[in-house]
């Protein structure tokens, strides 16, 4: 394995939004001395274990606050749940990724203005789940035309935006399909990139690796949804794996291999990455 060449993606890892969110926790952390985060700070176990070490404690609802320090994390939160907190008398640290309050401001704009909101996007995320409570009654999460209740909708005025970490390929084809569904009947359709661009350069900077590689390894949350759509991104070109740790990478994967390529998930430590290199070193 002497000649194999490990080549990291150009763009990959903590995206500026997740290390904006772990400069506010450790912060209020260092201020606070312990605080809870509602859910975890971004889908990464070790991210969420290292911050755990220094007092930023996730619960997964409301009822399990203890203390009087809560942050909302990367994903946000919906007016609803914001509200509910500020009726508890306890101190906000809101580290929303500003990107996904975009996808927030869109959806509020939509349905204000009467407009049908369509989000694509996993109704069970956080941040989707967050982004409804915005569009209020208006919202309709959706990956695809069969997740859609149609009978419920007047649909005269239609409004289209995403979950911030999906492919743009994959946006493209549910707005088409949209339209193709509900396009005679609409007078208004307006569709709002709400895409993160660093996940988008990321997702291109691990298709054109993947391209020249004879394996892809992604590191990132095994709940991660942009790790999962880097592995969707890839995996059609050449084997590849995801991996939380480097201690998951499996010599099997390596045999006859002389050229890996390494991609990370926008919520992996920056040490996770260096980890895996070094294990690949190793082998």
């Amino acid at each position: 394995m002497k000649n194999m060449k490990i080549e990291k993606a150009e763009k990959l890892g903590l995206c500026f939004g997740v290390r904006r969110a772990i400069k506010l926790l450790k912060e209020a952390a260092d201020k606070y001395g312990e605080i809870e985060t509602l859910g975890p700070v971004a889908h990464n176990r070790q991210l969420v274990e290292a911050l755990a070490n220094l007092g930023v404690k996730p619960i997964n609802h409301l009822h399990q606050v203890q203390g009087k320090i809560l942050a909302i994390t990367t994903h946000g939160a919906s007016p609803a749940v914001l509200s509910e907190v500020r009726a508890r008398h306890i101190h906000i640290i809101d580290t929303t990724c500003p990107i996904v309050r975009k996808a927030q401001n869109a959806a509020k704009q939509l349905a204000e203005a009467g407009f049908d909101v369509f989000i694509f996007g996993d109704a069970k995320h956080s941040e989707v789940k967050g982004i409804l409570g915005w569009a209020g009654d208006k919202g309709i999460a959706a990956l695809n035309m069969k997740q859609i209740d149609w009978t419920e909708r007047s649909l005269s005025r239609v409004g289209v935006i995403s979950q911030t970490t999906q492919t743009q390929s994959a946006f493209i084809k549910f707005t088409r399909q949209l339209i193709g569904k509900v396009g005679p009947k609409i007078e208004e359709m307006r569709i709002i990139n709400t895409l993160c661009k660093i996940t988008q350069g990321q997702q291109e900077a691990a298709l054109k690796l993947a391209r020249k590689s004879q394996l892809m390894i992604v590191i990132g949350g095994s709940n991660s949804a942009n790790a999962k759509h880097l592995i969707e991104i890839c995996s059609p070109l050449v084997e590849t794996h995801l991996v939380e740790t480097a201690d998951e990478v499996n010599t099997s994967w390596l045999a006859g291999k002389h050229h890996i390529g390494i991609t990370a998930g926008a919520s992996t430590p920056d040490e996770a990455v260096e980890e895996l290199i070094d294990k690949l070193r190793s082998l």
